[in-house]
């Protein structure tokens, strides 16, 4: 898609850009994309750390429960009411 852009095409736009934004609201600009992105970037590392766990949580609670003592079907929080 950018195959064919020459130095002077990026000139080009870089001059349209300040044109449309100006000087002044330029850095503003590029703070915001950068805050966007580390944003998007630690969203994206929180669901993979969410998904990694929980899939080994799971198949470790089910092939050997630490403790007996905790109900499976309510989440492993509540205590068993077995005498």
């Amino acid at each position: 898609m950018l195959q064919g852009l020459t130095g002077w095409h990026f000139l080009i736009i870089l001059a349209v850009i300040l044109l449309l934004f100006g000087a002044a609201k330029l850095p503003a600009l590029a703070k915001s994309m950068g805050q966007s992105a580390r944003v998007f970037k630690g969203e994206m590392k929180a669901m993979k750390d969410e998904d990694v766990p929980a899939s080994s949580d799971t198949a470790a609670s089910v092939e050997s429960p630490s403790n007996p003592d905790i109900r499976s079907d309510a989440g492993g929080s509540a205590r068993d009411t077995r005498p």
